[in-house]
């Protein structure tokens, strides 16, 4: 069996993906046991997977606990009683007097209790201003969660389709280190990178990917090695590609290529 047609055929990312059948993990096994460069490979993608795991973790805020249990624990102000005076009427004066004393202490306590309800009511939308800011950081949250999952299946449906070729890029003596994969749909011609290892770039350079076809170099598009997508989609490229190869270049790329900053280079 050729080595490089396993090893591009999908297996290995299925096998990873635990998508493979009791059977076909046993050869996937004993195909690494027998072969340093696919056991090699499955340490790649495995390194791949989980950097990816590490990249789309949403922690929560960190001061979320305490707000919850600061909320839990305040309550509104007790109301405070109203004293009783006792009254001595004395004849009709006495009673003009006792009527007003009571009027004033009628008074005085709706003017307690309507601070008080006013001071519940304060607290109440106070709190319902703080959860709904809440409530709407988690829906970012969760709408940020959805998106990456999202990304992260179109990824593993493009990698385990057979319609796409899968070019391994690796380092040239620029940058021994350097490896990234470009996956192309010959049919479609759509073009997707996968960034396993490339260093970063001042603000004024960027990466721009290269097909060559007939000989010639073909713009397939720039792109930065920090971005946060899983592939990142490129420029559509046509049939009879024979390589792909990533150069740098000024931000916003070159016509033509930098040969001698060539990143690394895979041949279809």
């Amino acid at each position: 069996m050729n080595i490089e047609e396993y090893i591009s055929s999908g297996i290995l990312e299925a096998y990873v993906m635990d998508q493979l059948s009791p059977a076909e993990r046993t050869e996937v096994e004993t195909m690494a046991t027998a072969h340093p460069e696919i056991r090699k490979e499955l340490e790649k993608i495995e390194l791949s997977m989980e950097s990816l795991a590490f990249a789309t973790a949403v922690t929560p805020p960190a001061d979320i606990k305490d707000k919850l249990m600061a909320q839990v624990a305040s309550a509104p102000a007790a109301e405070k009683a109203t004293p009783v005076v006792e009254m001595k009427p004395e004849g009709s004066f006495g009673m003009l007097r006792f009527a007003a004393a009571a009027s004033l202490i009628v008074a005085l306590g709706s003017a307690i209790m309507a601070f008080n309800y006013w001071y519940k009511w304060q607290s109440a939308e106070d709190r319902l201003a703080s959860l709904i800011a809440q409530n709407e950081q988690f829906a970012d949250n969760y709408n940020q969660v959805n998106q990456q999952l999202d990304d992260i299946q179109n990824a593993v449906a493009i990698m385990n389709n057979t319609a796409y070729k899968r070019v391994v890029m690796n380092g040239t003596d620029n940058s021994p280190e350097s490896q990234a994969t470009v996956y192309w749909n010959e049919a479609t011609a759509d073009v997707y990178l996968s960034i396993q290892n490339l260093k970063a770039l001042s603000q004024d350079q960027q990466y721009q990917l290269w097909a060559i076809i007939d000989g010639k170099p073909v713009d397939a598009g720039v792109f930065d090695p920090n971005g946060s997508n899983f592939l990142v989609q490129m420029k559509n490229i046509g049939p009879n590609a024979a390589a792909f190869a990533v150069t740098i270049e000024p931000r916003g790329g070159s016509e033509n290529p930098s040969l001698e900053t060539m990143q690394v280079v895979g041949n279809v």
